[in-house]
């Protein structure tokens, strides 16, 4: 797997990911699981490669 995530965009997936993953404790009822999707973007930021970004042919890394 190339590197496809750019630092900047590498910050604003975990700072994301840290928001979403804090709302089961600030939201109530069933919105608040939504905050689990927040794994997703910090998995993808450690990873520094996106699925997304590779099926679009998109690239914020450096080459």
């Amino acid at each position: 797997m190339t590197p496809n995530v750019g630092t900047a965009d590498r910050i604003a997936r975990i700072i994301i990911g840290l928001v979403l993953l804090s709302l089961p404790f600030w939201v109530q009822g069933d919105w608040r699981w939504v905050g689990l999707l927040g794994i997703v973007p910090i998995i993808t930021a450690l990873m520094s490669w996106c699925p997304i970004y590779k099926i679009v042919g998109v690239g914020t890394s450096k080459p």
